[in-house]
C-alpha cells in the first residue's frame, strides 16, 4: 500500500522551511502546526482509486515547515499510535465525522472533487516516485525561503566585518533565539528584522541590563557555542533597547602592521628631537646637514616622550584589567610639538561602557598626572645650568592652566614685555600636557571621544563629537597645530566607535567623575589665558577706556 504522509508536528516544531503537499483531505481538518496547507497527521490510502481523469496539479505552499523528511515505512504503525488501533487508515468521511455536524456538509461537498483528483493522479501515469522527484526539485527552490538572506556590510557603527556575498541565518536559528535564548525574564522579543550580517530584535528589556545580558549570553553559549555574538544596544531612532545577534565568523580581526608602526615610531623620535632644537626649527631643510645638533634636544625629547609613554602604559594596564586586547600603538609625528601621541586600536569587543571609560581615562589620567608634576617642578626648580631658557612671558597666555600656574607661582616677576628665564622643564612638561589634552578632546575615536560615549551614550557623544570637530575647524584658521590635528582626526580618528557588547548600563558615578575631570583638565590646557599678568596694564586699559 502506498501512502502519503503529512509532516508530523514534532518535526515541524524542530525546524523551519517550506512545505508543499497535495491537499487530498478536506481543508476543514484542524491544523496542528499553524502552517497553511498543513493538516493533522493522516494516512491516505490509494489502493482503491480508479485510474481515470486528468493530471492533478500539485499546490505549493510557502510557509515555515520542516526541512527534514520523514522516513518512509511503518506508516500504519505510527497511525495506530496517533489514532488508536481502530483507526489505522481513517478516511475522509471519518475525519468529517470527527469534526462534528457543522463540518460534515463541507467535507461531503468536497468528497467528489477529492475523489476525482485522486483518480486523475493515477490515470495520468504519474507514480508516487515521480511526485517525490518533483517535490525534490521544488525543495531546491524553496530553500531560498527557509533562510533570511542578509546583505553584506557592517551591521553596527564602527564594526569591521568580513562577509561573503551574503550571510544566511536559518529561520530555525531565529526561532530558537526568540523562544529559548531570549525570554520573559530578560528580553521579550516583539519583532525582528534582518540587519546586515545578523538579526536585530526589538522588544522589552526586563530587569537590569547587565544581568539580562549575562543570562542571554549564557543561553546563547549553551545553544550555539561561539557561533554568534550578542550586542545589547540603544536604538538611536526611538531610544529603546534592541538586541543584535551576528555570526562571529563575520567579525574581521584587527591586523597590526608592525613595520608601519616601527616606521612611525622612528619618525616620531626624530620630530621630538627636532622640536627641542630651536635653531633647526627655523630652517628645517638644514636639519640633515646638521644632524649632530639633534643631541641638544635629547633632554626635552626624553621628558616629552616619557609623558607619552606613561600615557600608553596607562592604557595597557587598564586594558589588561578589563580583558581588552589592544593593538600596537602608532605614534604620530609632529614638527610643531614633537608628536600628536599614539593611535591604539582596540582589537576585541569591549564588554560595557564602564570598561571603555576605564580604558579611555587611564591614559590621559597617567599622562596628565606626570605632566602636571613635572610642570610644577619646572616652575619651582632653578635651571640646572643657572641660565635656563629665556622666553617672553606672553607665551603663557596660550594655556589657561599653564598661564594660571605661572601667575600663581611667579607672581610679579611675570610681566608682559619683560624677558624671563625659566627652567626648560616647564616647556617640556607643557608639551606633554598638550599632547594629552588634544587626545582628550571629545571627538571621534580619541580618548576623549571614548570617554564621552562611555559617560553619556552614543547619541549624545556623537553630537558632542560633531561640535568638537567643528570648533577645531574654526581654531584651525588661526592655529597650525589645530589645523593638522583636525585633519588627522577627520581621516584617521573620525569614528564611529565600534559597538560595545552592552551599551545600556551607565558606569559608576566615581568613574564618571574621573572622566569629567579629564575632559575639564584637557580643556584648561587648550584654552588661552585671557587675563594680563601685570595688574597695572589692566588699570591703564581701564583709564584709557
Amino acid at each position: 500500500m502506498t501512502s502519503l504522509l503529512l509532516p508530523p508536528p514534532q518535526a515541524a516544531a524542530a525546524a523551519y522551511g517550506c512545505c508543499h503537499c497535495l491537499l487530498l483531505a478536506s481543508t476543514t481538518v484542524p491544523a496542528r502546526s499553524g502552517c497553511v496547507g498543513r493538516a493533522s497527521r493522516i494516512t491516505l490510502a490509494l489502493r482503491c482509486l480508479p485510474i481515470t481523469g486528468h493530471r492533478l496539479r500539485s499546490r505549493k505552499v510557502a510557509c515555515q515547515a520542516t526541512t527534514e523528511t520523514e522516513p518512509e515505512g511503518n506508516g500504519d504503525e505510527e497511525d495506530k499510535k496517533e489514532f488508536g488501533d481502530d483507526a489505522s487508515s481513517p478516511s475522509v468521511y471519518n475525519v468529517a465525522e470527527a469534526n462534528g455536524p457543522g463540518e460534515n456538509d463541507s467535507s461531503l461537498d468536497n468528497k467528489d472533487e477529492t475523489t476525482n483528483a485522486e483518480a486523475a493522479l493515477l490515470s495520468s501515469g504519474d507514480t508516487v516516485q515521480d511526485m517525490d522527484a518533483d517535490a525534490t526539485s521544488t525543495n531546491g527552490i524553496q530553500e531560498n525561503v527557509e533562510v533570511i538572506e542578509v546583505a553584506s556590510g557592517s551591521p553596527l557603527p564602527g564594526m569591521k566585518q568580513q562577509l561573503d556575498d551574503s550571510v544566511r541565518i536559518p529561520k530555525a536559528t531565529i526561532d530558537i533565539l526568540k523562544d529559548q535564548v531570549f525570554g520573559f525574564d530578560t528580553f521579550f522579543v516583539t519583532s525582528q528584522e534582518p540587519y546586515e550580517g545578523g538579526v536585530l530584535f526589538k522588544g522589552n528589556l526586563r530587569g537590569k541590563p547587565a544581568k539580562s545580558y549575562e543570562k542571554i549570553t549564557s543561553r546563547l553559549q549553551n545553544k550555539f557555542g561561539d557561533e554568534y555574538k550578542l550586542f545589547l544596544l540603544i536604538n538611536p531612532e526611538d531610544e529603546k533597547p534592541v538586541a543584535v545577534v551576528i555570526p562571529k565568523q563575520t567579525l574581521q580581526p584587527e591586523t597590526t602592521e608592525w613595520f608601519a608602526a616601527a616606521a612611525f615610531g622612528l619618525v616620531t623620535i626624530f620630530t621630538l628631537l627636532l622640536r627641542n632644537v630651536p635653531v633647526l626649527q627655523e630652517n628645517l631643510l638644514s636639519t640633515f646637514d646638521n644632524l649632530e645638533l639633534l643631541k641638544d634636544g635629547l633632554s626635552g625629547a626624553l621628558v616629552t616622550g616619557l609623558i607619552i609613554g606613561v600615557h600608553e602604559i596607562g592604557h595597557i594596564l587598564a586594558a589588561r584589567e578589563s580583558g581588552i586586547k589592544l593593538g600596537v600603538p602608532y605614534f604620530v609625528p609632529s614638527w610643531q610639538i614633537g608628536s600628536f601621541g599614539g593611535i591604539t586600536r582596540i582589537v576585541n569587543i569591549v564588554r560595557n561602557r564602564e570598561d571603555l571609560l576605564k580604558l579611555a581615562a587611564a591614559g590621559p589620567l597617567a599622562g596628565f598626572s606626570l605632566g602636571f608634576v613635572l610642570l610644577l617642578l619646572g616652575f619651582v626648580l632653578p635651571p640646572s645650568d643657572g641660565l635656563g631658557l629665556v622666553i617672553d612671558p606672553t607665551v603663557f597666555h596660550e594655556s589657561f592652566l599653564v598661564g594660571g600656574l605661572a601667575k600663581l607661582l611667579l607672581g610679579d616677576v611675570l610681566k608682559e614685555g619683560t624677558q624671563l628665564s625659566i627652567n626648560p622643564l616647564v616647556l617640556w612638561a607643557w608639551a606633554g600636557l598638550l599632547i594629552n589634552a588634544i587626545n582628550s578632546i571629545p571627538a571621534g575615536e580619541l580618548d576623549g571621544g571614548r570617554i564621552a560615549l562611555a559617560m553619556w551614550g552614543r547619541k549624545v557623544s556623537s553630537r558632542i563629537s560633531s561640535l568638537a570637530i567643528g570648533l577645531l575647524g574654526v581654531a584651525a584658521l588661526f592655529n597650525d597645530v589645530a589645523f593638522y590635528w583636525v585633519v588627522l582626526i577627520f581621516f584617521l580618528q573620525r569614528g564611529p566607535i565600534a559597538p560595545l557588547s552592552e551599551e545600556i548600563t551607565d558606569p559608576e558615578n566615581s568613574y564618571i567623575g574621573i572622566g569629567a575631570a579629564i575632559l575639564l583638565f584637557g580643556l584648561l590646557v587648550c584654552l588661552p589665558y585671557p587675563f594680563p599678568f601685570d595688574p597695572s596694564q589692566l588699570t591703564d586699559m581701564d583709564f584709557n577706556f
